[in-house]
This record gives C-alpha cells, structure tokens and sequence, in this order.
C-alpha cells in the first residue's frame, strides 16, 4: 500500500529523537523538549495532509482521488503513531511498546473482520481500516504516556533549533533504513516488472515467510538498542561477542525447520512446490538480516556511525540494482536475481561487521569464512537435493559447525540458564 512509504516524511526527526535520547528513562527525560517536537510534527503531517487532500480536488479518477486522500490522511496518522511508539522505544519500557504494538494491530484486525462477515468490498473501507488502526494506537499511547503529549512545550524558535538538531541527527539513520529496504524491494520490483503475475505470486510468498521471521528480530532490535545506550562503552565489546556467538548458531539451526516445513506444505499446499524452491534459495537472509538488524545497525547507532551505515547501505542498494537489472533484462534468469539478492544482503553484512568490528577491535574473518559455506551448503543441498537428502547433507554440515563452535554455543546456553535462575529466584523473592 503506498502509505507505508509516507513514514520517511518526518525527515528524520524520530531518528533524531531515539539516537539522542535513548540512554534517558521516562522520569529522565525533558518531557517540554519531546512535547514540542510531536506538536511540531502533528502541525507539518497536518499541513501536508490538507495540503494532499486539497490536491485531490482536481483529480478527475473516483478511485486515484480516493487513493490520495487516504494517503494525505495516513501521513498525520503513520507518523505520529511512529512518535507514539518511539517514545515507548527510548524510555526503555518494552512491555508498554509490545501492548501498544499488539493493541494497534488488533485494531486493525478486528475492523477487517468486521469488514470481512459483512461482505465488504470496497478497498477503502480496509484502508480506513489500516487508519483505524494507528488512530487507536495512538490514543492508547497518549493514555500511557501523558507527559509526552500535553503540557508545556518549548519556545517556538527553541523548538525549531531542537527539530534542527533532531533532523541533523537523524536524516542519516532514516534514510540508511530506507535503503535497507529498498534493496529487498528492489529485487521484487525487478521481479514484478520482468515476470508475469504467476511467478511474482510464487516468489511473493517467500519473500512473506522470509519477513515474517524478520518482523520478530525486528521487534528484538527495539528492545536491544535502548539497552546499548545505556551499557558503559567499555562493555559493548563483549556484549557484541556473547550475542553474535548466541543469535548465529540459533539461526542456522533455526533453518533446519525448512525440510519438515516444506514436507508439510507439499502435502497441504501441493501447487506451492516451486515457491518452496525458491523459499530455499531466500532463507539465508534470515542470517545476514538478522545480524545487521539486531547487532550491526544498534552498534552503528550505539557509536554514532550513522554515515557509515548510510554509505553502506545506499552502497548496497546501488550495487542491488546494477546486478538485479542484469539478472532480469540481460539474462532473463529469475533464479539469478534471488541468489544475487542473497549476496547483496550477504555484502551488507560482512561490510557493516567490519565495520563495527574495527571500531571494538574485534577479528572474525573466520566467522565470515565458515558462515558463508554454511550458506552454499544450504542452498546447494535446497537446489540440487531431493528434500530428505538435502536436510541429511545440511544437518551434516550443522553437525560439523557445532563442532567448531561447540565452547561458544554450550556458553549461549549456560548464559540463557543462568537468565532464567535469576529470573526464577527473583520470582521467588517477590512472592
């Protein structure tokens, strides 16, 4: 839907906002200093909102005009519902921003439910619906979170030297994550243009599973990054050790789920085969993804490298669209442009490492090394190997992996235990 591209139009401010704020809790923070800035925000969404609707006035199609006013509206209600849980996010109180999350998408899913028993088919009541959504989270968040809508505001000039410091601080970062998705949107676009609507739906549906994993190292990465601003620099080193040597094994066990998963989807969903192929060829980047979402980009962040990361990002996406355009409309090869995206993803990654690496002075070719044939071992067993004897070979190769890594996953899970002792001790206590 294209209003999920009109949240890049606060340029930057809520970046700003979390890169220069997370280390505060709510008690802490400047609450004057926040309000101005979402009453600055609620006033510019507000007057390109009436600035697009009044656009629409002259559009002669029922349908676009519709479609613009839907959008004009969905800028006031994306953005200050991306405030809302921003301020969940830099205050550190991840149990509110999991309600408010699961509240506003509630929302949304009852509304088309509602929609759906009554037979609904007009597209814009499901738009109105997406709205709904956001209008509701953004109420809930208000009810949690007072102090950061009403009350005081700075000085009209001090608030806008403020949003100057925010934007400044956080066009980078915006724009860095913009072209993180741009580089998975742009091999779809590529593929959507090239092939016909048959093949899109095939590849679609893999692309959907793929970022169905990534929404949750998404919602992990909220919680990681505020922790990080609060450590002492001196540990974020460490702490970059003991998650990278936690979160790789996870993964690349986590794939292992792929053979029993096609299994049953070939016997529930048998005219998903080929999607499941290309599912395959996809999956890596779960760990290339993952690792830049939940390690590299919050150290980024964490040191103030939001220009590297947009070198690197904006890198990736340009280098993206070169190789997808030759997959496509030189070689016509479809299988090309998705293992193509898995390298691009997989570039990004290794780039960002070492980049952060360099900065805690940490070396990890080797990992690089031996991730990268975990990969191809994946891969090449999907493409080539009938399903069963394609997991036997992939499970040989984990089983040689954990091998090399066995005192690094037996201390991930002696640090996990020890999590839930203290858990449980303190539940105890409290009792």
């Amino acid at each position: 839907m294209h209003v999920g591209y009109v949240g890049v139009l606060h340029f930057g401010l809520l970046d700003g906002i979390v890169l220069r704020y997370s280390q505060y809790d709510y008690d802490e923070l400047d609450k004057p200093r926040i309000r101005s800035q979402f009453k600055l925000l609620l006033a510019f969404t507000s007057v390109m909102t009436f600035a697009g609707c009044l656009v629409s006035a002259f559009l002669n199609d029922a349908v676009t005009r519709e479609i613009v006013i839907l959008v004009a509206v969905g800028i006031i209600t994306k953005n200050i519902f991306g405030y809302t849980s921003y301020t969940f996010q830099i205050t550190n109180r991840i149990t509110k921003y999991a309600v408010l999350v699961i509240a506003q998408r509630a929302a949304y899913a009852l509304f088309v439910a509602v929609l759906l028993v009554c037979r609904v088919n007009d597209f814009y009541w499901y738009c109105i619906a997406d709205l709904f959504g956001d209008v509701f989270g953004i109420a809930l968040g208000a009810i949690f979170n007072r102090g950061m809508y009403f009350g005081r505001a700075l000085p009209v000039a001090e608030c806008f030297k403020e949003a100057w410091l925010n934007v400044s601080a956080g066009i980078m970062l915006m724009v860095a994550n913009f072209s993180s998705m741009l580089i998975v949107g742009g091999a779809k676009m590529m593929i959507q243009w090239r092939w016909d609507e048959l093949v899109f739906g095939q590849v679609s549906f893999s692309f959907s599973v793929s970022n169905l994993f990534l929404t949750f190292v998404t919602a992990i990465s909220v919680v990681l990054f505020p922790s990080l601003k609060r450590m002492n620099e001196e540990e974020l080193p460490n702490v970059y050790t003991k998650i990278r040597n936690g979160i790789s094994p996870l993964l690349f066990f986590a794939m292992i789920c792929y053979f029993p998963g096609c299994w049953i989807l070939n016997i529930w969903l048998p005219n998903y085969a080929d999607s499941l192929v290309y599912l395959g060829i996809l999956l890596p980047l779960i760990i290339f993804s993952s690792k830049v979402g939940l390690l590299t980009n919050n150290y980024l962040k964490a040191y103030r490298k939001e220009k590297l990361m947009l070198v690197i990002n904006v890198a990736a996406v340009a280098i993206g669209m070169v190789v997808f355009a030759i997959g496509a409309y030189v070689l016509n090869d479809l299988e090309f442009v998705l293992y193509a995206l898995v390298a691009v993803i997989m570039l990004r990654s290794v780039a960002s490492e070492i980049a952060v690496t360099r900065i805690i002075k940490k070396n990890i070719t080797k990992d690089f090394i031996i991730e990268l044939v975990m990969t191809i071992a994946f891969i090449v067993a999907v493409r080539f190997l009938t399903l069963w004897w394609a997991c036997l070979a992939y499970a040989c190769a984990l089983v040689v992996y954990s091998v090399i890594y066995r005192k690094s996953i037996a201390a991930f899970f002696r640090t996990v235990l020890n999590m839930f002792k203290r858990k449980k001790a303190a539940d105890g206590v409290n009792k």
